[in-house]
């Protein structure tokens, strides 16, 4: 593992074959401590933090079955249009003072009108005059167009999820396509925004699977990757897939590290599930971002406790995150 290592810090991509060859032959604990050697060479003590707010909630016309704001489902999720542009500043400034540095704005549904679109720029503008944090967006498939008025309006990166391996995909959802995400992301790229693009683990999936959804991401070019652990949701077709065990993530996230030496491996939606010490490992393993924080009535004490977490793991939140934004679709 220590010449594959080497290899992966000089810039070597393993093959398919490599990782799984990897996965069944290496012990856990030398595959965590291969990951950890190549976080730290490769990215160093940066940890990137971010935080969102549901701009626009439920009755959402696609049928992604472990999504409780489906209309397809009936789950008990909140739903309301777009928020006003008080209450996204409001909450974003909010944010930033905890020390999180980055905001996303997300909505429910396929897409966006050009009419919410440009509401929406409007609302970035408005935080962008107010506050310090950098602005994302989560809006769904987007056009060129739209990507646009996001980005003249301060919209640094986009957020499209890939959610699983492609050949796994058309077994969660039936109503948008792995294509459409694409599309999506080559637009946003074309308009000079960056790109995050993660998925969840913990839908059924095989490890097979989810080396072939790192390798994906990979060959797609994705720097930022939100790993979401399924929370199963009541009245959602996934209600009832057992959680992964400490082995299975660990080795996942140790998994999504070797093939993605370069990218933030990004804590996201489930972690709540997650045993302290198993955060720990992954943090030690590979995960150097997160999204941090909620509503007004949980943030404060949610982010503080990250804040601790991530100094105390040998990461900074105060040194400069970027990633490399690349076309390779």
């Amino acid at each position: 593992m220590q010449e594959i290592v080497e290899k992966i810090v000089n810039g070597y991509k393993l093959s398919r074959e490599e990782v799984l060859e990897i996965w069944n032959k290496c012990l856990p604990e030398v595959l965590y401590e291969a990951a950890h050697q190549i976080t730290q060479r490769m990215m160093g003590k940066g940890f990137d933090t971010c935080s969102i707010i549901n701009v626009k909630s439920g009755n959402c016309p696609e049928d992604c079955k472990w999504c409780a704001q489906s209309r397809h489902y009936t789950t008990g999720a909140q739903v309301y249009p777009l928020l006003d542009t008080e209450a996204c500043v409001a909450q974003a400034n909010y944010n930033h003072a905890q020390g999180i540095k980055r905001f996303s704005l997300v909505a429910s549904g396929r897409s966006l009108s050009l009419r919410e679109i440009q509401t929406l720029a409007d609302t970035y503008k408005a935080i962008r005059r107010e506050s310090g944090v950098r602005c994302c967006a989560s809006l769904g498939l987007l056009d060129e167009e739209r990507l646009r008025i996001l980005y003249e309006a301060g919209v640094t990166t986009y957020h499209c999820n890939m959610e699983t391996a492609p050949n796994f995909f058309g077994k969660l959802c039936t109503t948008h396509s792995q294509k459409d995400k694409l599309e999506t992301i080559k637009a946003a790229r074309r308009v000079g925004m960056r790109v995050c693009s993660g998925g969840i683990i913990g839908m059924g999936e095989r490890m097979e699977d989810r080396i072939d959804f790192a390798l994906f991401l990979r060959d797609i070019g994705v720097y930022s990757i939100p790993i979401n652990m399924l929370q199963p949701i009541a009245g959602t077709p996934l209600a009832s897939v057992p959680p992964l065990s400490p082995e299975e993530y660990l080795t996942t996230v140790a998994l999504f590290r070797l093939i993605n030496p370069k990218a933030y491996l990004r804590f996201s939606g489930g972690r709540i599930q997650i045993p302290l010490p198993i955060v720990r490992k992954a943090m030690y393993i590979g995960i150097n971002a997160a999204i941090t924080g909620d509503m007004l009535t949980t943030i404060g004490v949610r982010a503080e406790e990250d804040m601790q977490l991530i100094k105390e793991m040998g990461y900074s939140n105060e040194i400069e995150t970027t990633w490399e934004t690349e076309d390779r679709i």
